[in-house]
């Protein structure tokens, strides 16, 4: 819905991140991967697992978005608070949102599906 999670602004970085939908159409689901300081991308993750770490005060610098099973015309797209940046431009379908190799924390992030969607 374009809500967003984070503190963004206030130096502290996201660890990790959960995503789902809301009402999804029938076999609809999303599926996500992050990238975390000193590990890389981590594995993709599904409807409301967790993405990155939790407890170890690693940071989240990217993540990726897509959906799976949804109708065409129906697109996720989503935008991440980069640390000493501020917001990045809106991205979609598994394109990256953040900064990898920079060592910049995402903050926070928005995500919203946009076209045709249940």
């Amino acid at each position: 819905s374009g809500a967003r999670a984070g503190t963004p602004g206030q130096a502290r970085q996201m660890e990790a991140a959960q995503v789902q939908l809301r009402n999804p159409g029938a076999g609809m689901g999303v599926c996500y991967q992050a990238h975390v300081g000193d590990q890389g991308w981590l594995g993709t993750v599904c409807n409301g697992a967790t993405a990155g770490t939790t407890g170890l005060g690693r940071r989240m610098e990217a993540i990726r978005i897509s959906l799976t099973g949804a109708p065409a015309g129906c697109n996720v797209e989503y935008r991440a608070h980069a640390a000493g940046i501020g917001w990045l431009a809106w991205v979609s379908n598994n394109a990256v949102a953040g900064t990898t190799g920079q060592s910049r924390a995402i903050e926070a992030i928005q995500v919203r599906l946009t076209g045709t969607c249940p």
